[in-house]
């Protein structure tokens, strides 16, 4: 088995909300980068446990491109307990709070990809405000809540290079499937002229900048 089915198919088994066919459209995108600007630099909002991560990291490895995975690593809103997405195995016992940072942790080093996959531990406002870096590609698979989706996407995107790539994970268009959020974070980049339409796997919107 090559080492590219190797990783897809641990990132089948890791904790996560990402459907395997919009993780592998996510890698084939990644990929497609990668190819177009090796070496690049690539950042995802919101690691989870590392499921992304690993179709991210697989494809960046290709071509020694870096990706940095940000997340205060603490869980949104829907995450917490009483709400529909709560594990219980997520919980500090030390202090009761979520804590998926151990988890992605692991992740990344039993997939080997500790020199792929950077952790940025930290709420995304203020990384964004000292992250300086100019983006081949973003992943916008963060909080939900209205201000926390506008906030990630309007720092954020600024710093996608000219040509990169934008994705945007849980799109639903029928407020019934989802949050809208996501969806209209989707519309604005798409209506504003600076972003256009590319691709989409289920809730997963790829965009290109262009102006």
């Amino acid at each position: 088995m090559s080492r590219l089915d190797e990783l897809l198919n641990f990132a089948d088994t890791v904790k996560g909300f990402m459907p395997r066919l919009e993780g592998l459209a996510l890698h084939d995108h990644a990929r497609d980068v990668a190819r177009a600007r090796p070496g690049g630099t690539w950042l995802e909002i919101g690691s989870w446990c590392g499921k992304s991560a690993v179709y991210l990291g697989a494809a960046a490895e290709t071509s020694n491109c870096l990706l940095y995975s940000l997340d205060h690593h603490h869980g949104s809103e829907e995450n917490q307990r009483g709400w529909a997405y709560f594990d219980e195995s997520l919980v500090d016992a030390h202090d009761g709070r979520l804590n998926t940072l151990p988890f992605f942790q692991r992740t990344i080093a039993v997939a080997q990809l500790e020199r792929t996959v950077v952790a940025l531990v930290g709420h995304s406002e203020l990384v964004a405000a000292h992250f300086a870096q100019p983006l081949d590609l973003l992943f916008i698979d963060g909080g939900h809540a209205r201000d926390v989706a506008w906030r990630d996407y309007e720092r954020w995107t600024p710093k996608v290079t000219m040509g990169g790539t934008l994705l945007i994970h849980d799109v639903f268009e029928d407020p019934r499937d989802g949050g809208r959020p996501p969806y209209e974070i989707y519309l604005d980049a798409r209506d504003s002229g600076r972003f256009v339409d590319v691709a989409s796997e289920g809730s997963l919107r790829v965009l290109r900048r262009v102006a």
